[in-house]
């Protein structure tokens, strides 16, 4: 798999009927290895390990309303309580990040309400605040750690 920007970490990868295949510390399974699935791992580990937030309080690919579409977003991490933090965005690294992904992103967030957001191919990385009192966006320059916001 592609190099990304982001720290290497111990994944337990396999091969299985010539399916590369990604045990999910998070979901407790094998899933397939695809461009995708490998940001997403990385941005999972990247969350736990740099920045501090319980792999328990982490969400992936979680099945949302939005406009009476069936939707799934990639990665919602929460407090301990349960309220959204961050949600996560992943692409491909082929994929460019563009305003599609950050509007695909906030059509999420209308229904998560988490007051971070975060987008990556695993080469590319934005990070944004959103302000749900006078409806506004802003960029960051990086998600805080978990002890800052939860």
């Amino acid at each position: 798999m592609q190099e990304l920007n982001l720290p290497s970490y111990p994944f337990n990868v396999k091969r299985d009927a010539d399916v590369l295949q990604i045990f999910d510390i998070i979901r407790k399974k094998w899933v397939v290895l695809q461009p995708e699935e490998w940001v997403r791992q990385h941005v999972v580990w990247y969350l736990i390990e740099e920045k501090g937030y319980p792999a328990s309080l982490i969400a992936i690919e979680k099945s949302l309303l939005v406009n009476k579409l069936q939707k799934r977003f990639d990665i919602v991490l929460h407090n301990n309580i349960g309220k959204p933090l961050i949600i996560v965005e992943c692409k491909a690294p082929g994929i460019k990040i563009s305003e599609d992904t950050l509007h695909q992103a906030l059509r999420y967030n209308s229904i998560i309400r988490a007051p971070y957001i975060m987008l990556t191919n695993g080469l590319e990385m934005y990070y944004g605040k959103l302000n749900f009192t006078d409806a506004s966006f802003s960029y960051i320059k990086d998600i805080p750690f978990y002890k800052e916001i939860k």
